[in-house]
């Protein structure tokens, strides 16, 4: 269902079938979509995770200011988001989970911010697909930290990420050096960006996106 964060930014919050007249359950997700944001694919993942799960599950908008805004403009002012705002709604997603252990996943530049959520010292657990693991050059800006400075600090949780080999957004030397900051990464040969998470695009990898959510799922709460 549609709800709103403290901020005001609108979230997608979805709970076990059959678990609302119950307590609520004591794992909780946040999922950072991609750069296109909420929308019915999103809360389609939202529940079929927390039932996968057992989880309370939160996705977060993260352009809460230009929702009508397509695909040409958002790629123009990813650099134009503040850190401090975005994570600052992930965290409030995890409260609003109200479970005592919270993991965190996103896709695309959902997944930069995933790398960076990590570091924050609010999750058990981060798994990024495909996020970016250092700020193309096109989207730096005084707003935008490096996902890999995160990864550095105290507190920083452990790392699953999935990458796709012919990915231009995740080159082998960031994979690299995502790999030397700890995370553990999975490659997936020959896949292209957003390889997993929407079916409809043409990049999708039927056999190697449910290999993806496998271990993802199992990583989350381990």
């Amino acid at each position: 269902m549609r709800t709103s964060l403290p901020s005001g930014t609108p979230a997608e919050l979805a709970r076990p079938s059959g678990a609302a007249d119950g307590p609520p359950p004591d794992r909780g997700l946040v999922v950072i979509p991609d750069i296109m944001g909420l929308r019915p694919l999103f809360d389609a993942h939202c529940q079929r995770l927390a039932d996968a799960l057992g989880a309370t599950v939160v996705a977060v908008e993260l352009w809460p200011d230009h929702l009508d805004e397509p695909l040409p403009w958002r790629l123009e002012h990813v650099g134009d988001l503040v850190d401090e705002r975005v994570l600052g709604d992930v965290a409030a997603a995890a409260d609003l989970t109200r479970a005592s252990q919270v993991s965190v996943l996103g896709f695309c530049m959902g997944g930069m911010y995933t790398l960076k959520a990590a570091g924050t010292g609010r999750f058990h657990r981060a798994a990024p697909f495909y996020g970016m693991i250092r700020i193309p050059e096109q989207w730096r800006s005084a707003t935008q930290g490096e996902p890999l400075d995160a990864l550095a600090r105290p507190g920083a949780c452990p790392v699953l990420a999935v990458v796709g080999t012919a990915d231009p957004w995740t080159p082998p030397e960031d994979v690299a050096a995502l790999e030397a900051a700890g995370a553990a990464v999975v490659r997936y040969e020959g896949a292209d960006h957003g390889f997993v998470h929407d079916p409809d695009r043409p990049a999708h990898r039927a056999d190697d996106a449910a290999d993806a959510w496998r271990r993802v799922e199992a990583f989350l709460f381990g």
